[in-house]
């Protein structure tokens, strides 16, 4: 990916910038710390990925903006691409992704956010986590590797290679057996079940045969029975008619009896009424005379409310109209405040004024040296102009004579440590013995644990097999305890009926069964309680068996690395026969270099440029120290045109208030007098004065209203005297014929009882010369019952063995369909067992690390010569020794790491021992190593590479050394991008990028 131009609106502290790509090859991005350098890199992540440092998406939005956009045009695959990203403060992101035609950009964008983010991978062939572990080498992250423990930084490497996807597979895959192995082992049981059930299908048979003849015998009893009780049923039944005719007739005498007392209570009733009602009657001239009174204090007491309600009106017009003048005159007296205090400002103003214009002289002797500073600075910028571009020519001139000493260097570099590993690997034969033969007694060690590993786990599998078949007894024993308890909770109903035939059940028959069924779940309930501490027993004995398989299986862990380890070092053996000619190739290479670099006999041409550039440049002496100090004096002076400035502007306000100051007199004077105007002349004052006159015309008086209310309430009780003789005179005459009614129905009812009691008297006769057949149906009724839960027995019996049946015919169809279901189950766990050590860390993701980390250390190693005059040498080992300290050689066992080993002209030593400046060089070295085999395996050329990391850790010549680095591979790369601070690194590239921030936000400045 190759950056051709980046527009820049709203994101983080960039309101408005662009950037033009074209042409820069290796460049710097240089600016004060926070101005918005690493900004700049977040912004081309953010457009292509959507990724950035920011937690919240809406927080790369610039503050006080609604929305941020970013327009990103770069180069891949050599085919140009253009993506342009917008999102608006709390909405969604919207991606458009084009592509460059003949006829310009065509859309490459999908339906959706997702489908255009995939369809830009798809394009790119490189996604976020590759990016920044690759080409973009960001700030603070360059020992993030090496600080890492050894076992996490395999770890970090496997992320980083993206081999997660195996460990996934393999869980899946370890899933998928042991569903399978779940299912084989649950077949196993079923099976062993379903025949110890077909093995009963014989004595069913006989048994139902002897329960069909039984029952044919009892049924043929039970009907004669049956006939018999249904005629003494008929007897029983006529008796039982007249009995119940005989309480209905008893309950009709007892209902005219209650009749006959209630009406006659009822007729006492109205006839008190009747003589209450009279009473009132009696006193119709008195009541008639004390209403007319009281409608006579009524009407008067209406009249004065009427003149109270004028009253009230008249008051409150009165109240509001005073209270609307009194607001004009309040907003008359604050308008008359106001234009005072303005004109107290007016005239303190005019003092103010007075005073900055006593100062005019001293300005006018002051700006005459402002002219002169600024004369001095125009010329010494004339002579800036002239030494500028000689002195970038003589600045590009040096970087071509330092990168080409840079690649004789890191060339020199590079054969040094080839010469160094041939004479490792001529001197190391005799070492690569020993540890060939160190780890072939190894491997032999583990074989016999390995032996015993499957006599572990074939004893943990007969153990697991044994609790499975109690836990299969365990489920059966719980669904019998449920039956039996269900059928407890039946029969605990005093109606309730055989839980197998659901015929009615007599108390001696219930209690049968309940104690039967009691005793049933108690055994049941023992034999449950022994299976339990059964399973118990045998969960200790696994976990003991499988806490010595895990120890065993751990020790095993590094079987597999030690085969790999011995047939390397059986390679390297072999490897060693050709090492003495490739060190007299190498050696006679070298000594031609080091001739070169000590004559320094390259590039004479730009040498002697050089030289002049520096000669014409004495001529000119141009100090930049003057240049500044001459910047410094304008400066200095600056402050006379402000000054000047304030004086013009105080002048121009002083005629200005020369001008007001009349006219706010004048309007005070106006405001006095609408005060005075309002208070006497005005409509409300007139308005206000006829409202008094007329609230005295109404004469209302209170005293005279309150005398009458006191009467009207006295009065009351008039109005319902009144009202109670109209009620009576209309009462009347329907009580005195409700009476008449009362007195009819007594002697009818009267009547109606003698005729009950002659029809009791003869249903008594009847039920005594009649004879009374109970006794003789309870005891046949007996005999039947007896005899009909027998047949129920039997029936339940014969239905049970019925069902029976019908499950040994189920079983053995279900038997033929697991039997095929077994093998094609342990088909399928072979299978995903196989698998699961296949995608395991010791099978691809290991054999994959292993292929990889040679690339990754020569690769390292080429880059560290450069970057240290060939001072230092990393090498990576991924299996250690295990040993304790009372442990021998012979039973050490190998742990997976991943140690980086760092070796100088003192020695090889732990990383933290190194000095910050020395760390950074090999932590940039397999940082950048790291970074070309990423992108190596995303399969896309590294052809960007960013650098945003801080120079402050290395002194000058390790700077230099790493930009003679950088300038040696800026070969490999279409574009390089370095961030720093440092402000004597600028000169050191091509390009730079100035980065500065202001109060509009970053800007951004191209400086080639």
């Amino acid at each position: 990916m190759i950056p051709i131009q980046l527009l820049i609106k709203n994101f983080l502290s960039y309101r408005d910038a662009a950037l033009d790509f074209s042409g820069l090859h290796t460049a710097c991005i240089c600016g004060a710390n926070g101005a918005g350098k690493s900004s700049l890199l977040e912004a081309i992540t953010w457009v292509i990925w959507g990724q950035s440092r920011a937690t919240v998406e809406d927080d790369i939005i610039h503050a006080g903006a609604k929305e941020v956009r970013v327009d990103f045009t770069f180069q891949t695959n050599e085919q140009v691409y253009r993506i342009i990203r917008n999102r608006v403060r709390g909405g969604t992101s919207i991606v458009e992704f084009q592509i460059e035609t003949p006829s310009g950009f065509r859309p490459l964008t999908g339906k959706g956010l997702k489908a255009t983010q995939d369809v830009i991978l798809q394009h790119i062939k490189l996604d976020y986590d590759t990016f920044i572990n690759s080409a973009y080498l960001r700030q603070g992250k360059a020992d993030e590797f090496m600080l890492k423990r050894p076992g996490e930084r395999k770890e970090i490497l496997a992320e980083l290679l993206k081999l997660n996807q195996y460990d996934e597979l393999e869980e899946k895959a370890k899933d998928t057996a042991k569903l399978y192995k779940g299912r084989v082992e649950e077949l196993e049981r079923s099976l062993e079940s379903i025949t110890l059930q077909l093995s009963q299908k014989e004595m069913t048979e006989s048994q139902k045969t002897d329960l069909e003849l039984q029952l044919n015998n009892l049924q043929q009893t039970q009907a004669l029975d049956n006939i018999q009780l249904q005629s003494l049923q008929v007897i029983a039944h006529e008796r039982q008619n007249w009995e119940q005719q005989l309480g209905f007739t008893r309950q009709q005498e007892q209902n005219l009896i209650q009749d006959s007392d209630r009406l006659q209570k009822d007729q006492l009733a109205v006839k008190s009424q009747l003589g209450e009602l009279e009473k009132i009657l009696h006193q119709e001239r008195e009541i008639n005379v004390g209403y007319a009174e009281y409608q006579n204090l009524q009407s008067q007491e209406e009249l004065f409310t009427n003149k109270f309600e004028q009253h009230t009106r008249a008051t409150n017009l009165k109240e509001q109209k005073q209270r609307f003048l009194d607001k004009q005159i309040q907003d008359l007296e604050r308008k008359l405040q106001q234009i005072e205090a303005e004109l107290l400002a007016l005239e303190k103003q005019e003092e103010e004024i007075k005073e900055t214009l006593t100062k005019t002289g001293n300005i006018e002797s002051a700006l005459l040296q402002l002219n002169a500073a600024r004369e001095h600075l125009a010329k010494l910028d004339e002579l800036q102009m002239q030494v500028t571009p000689l002195l970038q020519q003589r600045t590009s001139l040096q970087s071509q004579i330092d990168r080409a000493y840079a690649n004789l260097v890191a060339r020199l570099d590079q054969i040094q440590v080839k010469e160094n590993e041939l004479q490792n690997q001529y001197y190391r034969q005799p070492q690569l013995q020993q540890a060939l033969m160190e780890v072939g007694m190894q491997i032999a060690e583990l074989d016999k644990k390995k032996v015993y590993l499957q006599r572990v786990k074939d004893k943990g599998q007969e153990r697991k097999s044994f609790i499975e078949r109690l836990q299969s007894q365990q489920r059966e024993y719980e669904k019998i305890l449920e039956e039996l308890e269900n059928k407890l909770q039946m029969l605990h109903n005093p109606n309730a009926p055989c839980p197998l035939c659901e015929r009615p059940l007599n108390e001696h028959y219930w209690s049968r069964v309940v104690g039967k069924t009691q005793t049933d779940y108690d055994d049941i309930q023992g034999q449950f309680w022994v299976v339990r501490e059964q399973i118990a027993v045998s969960d200790r004995e696994i976990q003991v068996l499988r806490q010595e398989y895990k120890e065993i299986l751990q020790n095993l862990s590094g079987y597999d690395a030690l085969l790999e380890q011995r047939g390397q070092l059986s390679a390297q053996l072999d490897a060693t026969s050709y090492v003495k000619k490739e060190l007299e190739k190498v050696a006679s290479e070298r000594e031609h270099l080091e001739n070169s670099l000590q004559a320094g006999d390259y590039l004479p041409d730009k040498q002697r440029e050089i030289a002049e550039l520096d000669a014409y440049l004495q001529q000119l002496n141009y100090n930049p120290q003057d240049h500044a100090l001459a910047r410094n004096e304008v400066d200095r002076w600056r402050w006379v045109e402000i000054k000047q400035g304030q004086i013009k502007d105080a002048i121009k306000r002083q005629g200005q208030l020369a001008a007001k100051k009349p006219e706010l007199i004048a309007n005070i004077q106006e405001c006095k007098l609408q005060i005075q105007a309002l208070k006497i002349n005005s409509i409300l004052a007139v308005e206000i004065e006829d409202l008094t006159k007329e609230i005295a015309e109404i004469g209302y008086s209170v005293e005279q209203h309150n005398y009458l209310r006191q009467n009207v309430r006295k009065s009351q009780s008039w109005e319902l005297k009144h009202q109670n003789l109209l009620a009576a005179k209309s009462q009347y005459p329907e009580l005195e014929t409700k009476y008449q009614e009362l007195k009819e129905a007594i002697l009818t009812r009267g009547d109606n009882l003698k005729n009950v009691q002659q029809q009791i008297n003869n249903l008594v006769h009847k039920l005594s010369d009649s004879a009374n057949p109970k006794q003789e149906i309870e005891k046949l009724q007996l005999q039947i019952d007896k005899r009909r839960r027998e047949l129920d027995e039997k029936i339940a019996q014969l239905g049970r063995l019925e069902q029976m049946t019908h499950q040994l015919e189920s079983l053995q169809k279900q038997y033929d369909q697991e039997k095929e279901q077994l093998e094609n189950c342990k088909k399928q766990q072979r299978v995903y067992q196989e698998l699961a050590l296949a995608f395991g860390k010791n099978g691809i993701q290991a054999l994959m690390i292993e292929n990889v980390l040679p690339q990754l250390e020569a690769e390292a190693n080429s880059l560290l010569s450069r970057l240290s005059a060939n001072q230092f040498h990393v090498q990576f080992v991924t299996q250690k020794s295990g040993r304790s300290g009372k442990s021998t050689r012979k039973n050490a066992k190998l742990i997976d790491t991943l140690d980086i080993l760092i070796a100088d002209a003192r020695g090889t030593r732990s990383y933290e021992t190194y000095s910050g400046g020395e760390s950074f060089r090999i932590n940039f070295a397999i940082r950048l190593a790291l970074a070309k085999l990423l992108a190596q395996r995303a399969g896309s050329a590294l052809q960007l590479l960013v650098v945003d990391e801080g120079f402050g850790t290395q002194d000058g010549e390790g700077c230099d050394r790493l930009i003679a680095a950088i300038n040696a591979i800026s070969a490999d790369f279409a574009c390089i991008l370095t961030v720093t601070h440092i402000p004597h690194l600028k000169e050191a590239f091509q390009a730079r990028i100035e980065v500065s921030k202001n109060q509009q936000g970053s800007q951004l400045q191209l400086l080639t």
